[in-house]
């Protein structure tokens, strides 16, 4: 079998994801607002339920908004690599070489990576369908065909939030309309392609809630632990993990400190500058903070 073809086809099958998430949103774009609640915004006579349209509306736009503008960021920021010319020299001036143990600096424990010939930092792995090392790997995602590393993996999470919480949006909004799909389909009250966008964008959308509530319980789990995909088969049974800092500092050190930017798919100044984690260079350990 041949592995770099396997991995060439991931990147492939990459930009058929992208394509994918946006023929989803427009499914539901249509079955949601154009189909269901607008005409409803538009044409009810009783308050409140224009009232309910318009804030369904709304808050669907919203959040397809943060949606795409995280998906959008993750997928264009480089999760990070290891710098060109990235070396540091052991006590005694002997430079780090394939073989070598680690290195315990301003960088805690360096590695060394064969395919790229290359010392790296610590919790640095490589990919190989984007064929380097990258910073802080959490994991290659097909659907955003890049990595999840040091710089991204925030907007990652975001992505997942919004996604979870706008297909979770559609499910309930779309479900009156489901539940009634039966009786106009015998009664033939409504046009066949309406009820088949509406059945389609149901079924894919409780498909995506069932499946993203895993992995957001799951990241949110590994968030809380200060912990990536490929490191949960790292840690050493119940010894604490080096970099476990506590809740409230492992989550700083993947959305800042700044409150305001914390649900936004970017960082503050001060954070990029302050917090070097997200960097993906150097990480703090609780033997740094433990008295």
């Amino acid at each position: 079998m041949n592995l770099f073809r396997f991995c060439s086809g991931l990147k492939v099958l990459g930009y058929f994801m992208i394509l994918l998430v946006f023929a989803v949103v427009a499914v539901s774009y249509y079955a949601v607002v154009v189909n269901t609640w607008w005409p409803i915004l538009i044409e009810s006579s009783h308050g409140a339920l224009s009232a309910l349209a318009c804030l369904i509306i709304s808050l669907f736009h919203f959040l397809l908004v943060m949606l795409l503008w995280s998906y959008l960021t993750v997928v264009f920021t480089d999760p990070g690599s290891v710098p060109e010319h990235f070396r540091r020299e052991l006590g005694g001036g002997e430079s780090l070489e394939a073989g070598t143990s680690t290195d315990q600096g301003a960088f805690g424990s360096l590695g060394y990576c064969p395919k790229c010939r290359n010392v790296k930092p610590p919790r640095c792995h490589h990919c190989s369908v984007c064929q380097r090392c990258v910073l802080k790997m959490d994991h290659h995602c097909v659907w955003i065909v890049n990595c999840v590393g040091a710089r991204n993996y925030k907007f990652f999470l975001l992505f997942l939030l919004y996604t979870f919480l706008e297909t979770m949006l559609d499910v309930v909004v779309l479900l009156p309309s489901f539940i009634k799909f039966f009786s106009q389909a015998m009664k033939h009250s409504s046009s066949p392609g309406k009820l088949a966008s509406l059945v389609l964008a149901f079924v894919l959308n409780l498909a995506f809630v069932l499946s993203l509530l895993c992995f957001v319980i799951m990241h949110l789990s590994l968030l809380s632990t200060n912990t990536t995909s490929v490191e949960v088969h790292e840690k050493n049974g119940d010894v604490r993990w080096k970099y476990d800092l506590g809740k409230k500092k492992n989550f700083e050190q993947v959305f800042g400190k700044k409150k305001a930017f914390w649900l936004l798919p970017l960082y503050s100044k001060d954070d990029l500058h302050s917090i070097t984690s997200l960097q993906g260079l150097e990480f703090p350990t609780r033997s740094d903070i433990d008295p």
